[in-house]
């Protein structure tokens, strides 16, 4: 048997492909959306791909089943469980508790483990030529290493109201009844690592065993004590903010995301076709420069996106393709990596990028509005309507924060503008930890007609400075 995991780093994001060597025949559970990582994985290895199954109804990523299951010409397997309401809206086989797919010798089982989503499954996976019982158990987002599945999802990123209850208390059933009934050798490859929303304390380890879940575990001793409501006390307290892109993630694969086909080569734009565009709202430009570059001077209304290995994430935060018509022209050296933003893009369902810029000489360039934290107390006074906005977490926030600042966290600014004043009500002063991520959500809201100044070094450069104020004794704002 063959066991690869297929890892995206940009939305800690694992997908799986299992290999009978001996027919030849290959599984890929929980496939992204770009799939030539698993193409050519099976042509290396000389198997095709005759099935493609997933765990849930993906919110953080755009899935891949639909697309790889149609590059193939292999069997799409979704749940089936969870009730009318957690359906899925496309064509693909339907698996239920119990039942299962079969490779060659191998047997992949399915489980049924509710709790984060209602229909969630889980893949017990036998190696017939070697054992007769299960020695792997791909949990998706059930069982992470150090960690569990969010059942708060739905209601923090779709706008459903208290599901998070009943998800926890099926959390605690499904450890019960389909995770600590197995032996402690099983050997648990999760759907997620650190860095992923989907949980708030993921370890980095790729993969765990039983075993090790049941003895360290933080949830361990309340499964030990059966303690239902401790846990749902401690699982529930302190989960992560959740992107708003997430809801549009659950809509699309519910319904089944749209099939891209061969993708085109981007094509180079020439300025002036990038300028005429940039005028009419046709284009946008994608300025991949480090925050450094682009405070030193951008195209006006410029996204920026300072990290190819975030590029999903922060395009998802920062353009919306349900309400924006827009192509988007990345600032890249050359077609493949204009084409590898592309890949990236399209884990979000962002699928407009339709070409690439070398370079951003013949373009008119101006110098995003910043302001340092020594001179952030005099701009307060001079604009008291100015509005200063934290955007990072709602525990970051906690923590400590610059006086007076309100909390929305980078990958909802662009999507909830009823928590932000109006556009007109004056200028938004906005800061992160470290600058990169406001980068992102600053360019985001002046292409979408807000006034925006950033505050330079964010809250580190700001405490560094407040810091050195109290040394000296002459501090002029507090933090909280």
């Amino acid at each position: 048997m063959l066991l690869e995991r297929i890892y995206d780093e940009d939305l800690s994001q694992a997908g799986y492909f299992i290999g009978c060597q001996a027919q030849k025949e290959a599984l890929v559970v929980d496939p992204r959306r770009d799939i030539q990582v698993y193409l050519d994985l099976a042509a290396h290895h000389g198997m095709t791909i005759t099935a493609v199954a997933e765990t849930h109804i993906h919110a953080d990523f755009l899935s891949g089943t639909r697309e790889l299951a149609a590059a193939t010409d292999s069997t799409a397997y979704v749940s089936g469980e969870g009730g009318e309401d957690w359906q899925y809206g496309f064509e693909a086989e339907r698996l239920h508790d119990g039942e299962s797919i079969q490779l060659g010798n191998i047997t992949v089982t399915a489980r049924h483990t509710p709790g984060h989503t209602p229909e969630h499954l889980s893949y017990l996976v036998t190696d017939g030529a070697f054992a007769d019982e299960p020695g792997y158990f791909l949990t998706g987002d059930f069982v992470f290493s150090g960690d569990l599945g969010r059942p708060d999802l739905l209601d923090e990123a779709v706008g459903m109201e208290d599901t998070r209850f009943a998800g926890a208390k099926q959390l605690f059933a499904s450890l019960k009844s389909a995770f600590l009934t197995l032996p402690d050798h099983v050997q648990v490859f999760p759907g997620h690592g650190a860095g992923s929303a989907c949980g708030k304390a993921l370890g980095a380890l790729p993969s765990t065993t039983v075993g090790y879940e049941r003895r360290f575990a933080w949830w361990g001793p309340f499964l030990e004590n059966d303690d239902e409501q401790g846990f749902i006390d401690e699982l529930l307290d302190g989960q992560p903010d959740a992107h708003a892109y997430f809801a549009r993630m659950k809509r699309q694969n519910t319904d089944g995301p749209a099939l891209l086909g061969e993708r085109p080569a981007p094509r180079e734009v020439a300025t002036g076709e990038l300028s005429g565009g940039l005028a009419d709202g046709s284009l946008a430009l994608v300025d991949t420069r480090p925050v450094a570059e682009v405070h030193a001077g951008t195209v006006h209304g410029a996204l920026s996106i300072p990290s190819l290995g975030k590029a999903a994430t922060h395009i998802g935060w920062a353009f919306d393709p349900e309400t924006d018509d827009a192509q988007l022209v990345v600032l890249a050296p050359d077609a493949a990596t204009a084409a590898t933003y592309g890949d990236h893009f399209v884990r979000v369902g962002v699928d407009a990028l339709t070409g690439y810029i070398p370079s951003l000489d013949g373009l008119e360039l101006s110098a995003p509005a910043t302001v340092a934290p020594a001179d952030l107390a005099a701009l307060r006074a001079q604009e008291p309507d100015a509005h200063l906005l934290d955007v990072r977490t709602r525990t970051e926030h906690a923590a400590g924060t610059v006086d007076d600042a309100d909390q929305l966290s980078a990958g909802k600014v662009l999507f909830h503008p009823g928590d932000l004043p109006a556009k007109d009500a004056g200028r938004l002063i906005t800061f992160c930890q470290s600058g990169l991520r406001n980068s992102v959500a600053a360019a985001a809201l002046r292409r979408a007609g807000y006034d925006v100044v950033e505050l330079e070094g964010s809250y580190a450069g700001w405490s560094r400075w407040a810091a050195a104020q109290h040394e000296l004794g002459t501090t002029g704002a507090d933090a909280r």
